[in-house]
């Protein structure tokens, strides 16, 4: 096969699969690979570790309520101390009773709250 053709075609494939390399003006130097240290189990710790789909709001930790459209730690332990307080939610709506949680809060996050 002509050496020509063969250049052409895998410099196609190289285009298709890395639009950042199809970009790239003809002469530019591309950035040289570097290695990176894997993550300390500190870091790791820190990532948040799974998508949140669905939190029981009479079980959820600060951290997950944390995970919350507009909730964030003031607010989530506000949620937990009154939670303690008065025992348990008896609808998603009752997080209202929770000062700085409005209804937009719960509206914006109703699809992953439970009780």
């Amino acid at each position: 096969m002509n050496k020509t053709l063969v250049v052409s075609i895998l410099m196609s494939l190289l285009a298709l699969s890395s639009p950042t390399l199809a970009q790239a003006p003809q002469g530019a130097s591309q950035p040289k690979a570097t290695t990176s240290k894997p993550a300390s189990s500190s870091q790791a710790q820190a990532a948040p570790s799974a998508v949140i789909t669905s939190i029981n709001i009479n079980t959820a930790t600060a951290e997950q309520f944390t995970q919350l459209s507009g909730i964030g730690a003031n607010k989530a332990a506000a949620i937990i101390a009154y939670r303690e307080k008065n025992g348990p939610f008896t609808s998603v709506e009752d997080l209202t009773k929770v000062s700085g949680i409005g209804p937009a809060t719960i509206e914006k996050n109703r699809h992953l709250l439970s009780n």
